[in-house]
């Protein structure tokens, strides 16, 4: 049965908003709307002074769309715009739910790296650590890395997840291979699983062509419900691909999300790696750790003679890394092994593992594992952070 945008709008014309007596379409509350096949997503947009009383407002649209013919999972995120004063009140406000602490990892007896004193929020029930992988700017490989991460993360005997926190831009799902909707038990969406790891993407929940024009509080706000109405189950790690870019989405994320640490992944020349220090200073700023920097895409060998070339300088990672004072994790040459197989939905380290990328980044997975028995960092006096 199809669900068209024009039925779900009719269907929520019914619910009534008790503050005003309107409906909340007409009083353009809905924002966002999208329907693939049989899921329904929108956000109601309200205004902060009410946000806390909108609750049950949000429960009625979803009950009554999820009552529609057809529709089998229905995800409603109740998110308000906050003026200037009250956004940067809560970017500097600590943090207000104790940490709790992360078992060791099995088949590795390693414990969580949680910094002494310091208070995180709450975690995913069932989650050990969760780790961000981000970039100060898009085009360094971001998804790419994290996506080899994770699976590399598995191979080395973890249970793993992988969030695709890039709302924008989801590139997980081509990367995986995976062109099939999550399905729901009305409550909670079922992550899928490729190559032994579980996975979830905005780009699973709607269509490839569709933009999504959503303004920063509504996308931070579905990106938290996707991270907290997802049955992970029992993971060992959880391996967030953030938005790259140093804003007030990965300010929020960075703040709200219990991070045991955050990989930084740029390329070697000098506009990318003046963006990665930014990106180690955000992180810094809210007390989670940075496990390290990865220079991606460091050296090209030519397939045909052999010879390497440096196409966008190299080495430069590993010297930002010395300077401000983090691990430097590795380097991932520029192959074409790794596009032929992410373009396949096949990352390198699974379709070709013995290559040179895919022993690079198995071994800077080994890196991150066992970085979370580092020292915790000291904030580095830098680039302010301005809401």
């Amino acid at each position: 049965m199809t669900i068209s945008r024009e039925a779900v709008l009719e269907t929520l014309r019914l619910v009534i908003d008790p503050a005003t007596g309107r409906d909340i379409v007409s009083s353009g509350l809905v924002t966002g709307l999208t329907v693939r096949g049989d899921q329904v997503g929108f956000v109601l947009e309200v205004e902060p002074a009410a946000a806390r009383t909108k609750e049950p407002l949000r429960a009625a649209a979803e009950k009554a769309v999820s009552a529609m013919p057809g529709v089998k999972a229905v995800t409603v995120v109740l998110t308000a715009e906050r003026p200037p004063e009250a956004a940067h009140a809560h970017a500097h406000a600590p943090a207000h739910a104790p940490a709790r602490t992360p078992g060791q990892t099995p088949g590795h007896g390693r414990p969580g790296g949680q910094t002494q004193g310091q208070t995180r929020p709450s975690g995913i029930a069932q989650v050990e650590r969760i780790i961000a992988v981000a970039s100060g700017k898009g085009g360094v490989g971001k998804s790419t890395v994290a996506a080899n991460l994770a699976l590399s993360l598995a191979h080395l005997g973890l249970t793993v997840g992988l969030l695709d926190a890039d709302i924008y831009g989801p590139s997980v799902p081509k990367l995986l291979g995976i062109n099939r909707k999550p399905e729901t038990d009305g409550k909670m969406l079922q992550p899928l699983e490729a190559f032994g790891i579980k996975a979830m993407s905005i780009g699973m929940l709607v269509d490839t062509d569709t933009a999504m024009i959503w303004r920063g509080p509504m996308a931070t706000s579905a990106l938290m419900q996707m991270m907290t109405d997802v049955a992970w189950g029992a993971l060992d790690v959880l391996v967030l691909d953030m938005p790259p870019g140093t804003g007030d989405i990965q300010l929020t994320l960075a703040q709200r999300t219990p991070l045991a640490g955050a990989v930084i992944v740029s390329t070697p020349q000098d506009l990318a790696l003046i963006d990665a220090r930014k990106a180690v200073t955000m992180f810094r700023q809210v007390n989670v750790p940075v496990l390290g920097v990865v220079e991606n895409m460091s050296t090209f060998v030519c397939p045909h003679c052999g010879n390497p070339s440096h196409i966008f300088g190299h080495g430069g990672a590993r010297e930002t890394a010395a300077q401000i004072g983090v691990p430097f994790l590795g380097e991932i040459p520029l192959t074409l092994e790794v596009r032929e197989c992410s373009d396949k939905g096949h990352p390198v380290v699974v379709c070709d593992p013995a290559s040179t990328a895919g022993g690079a980044i198995l071994a800077i997975a080994d890196q991150v594992l066992a970085s979370f028995d580092a020292e915790p960092q000291k904030p580095l006096p830098a680039i302010r952070i301005v809401d």
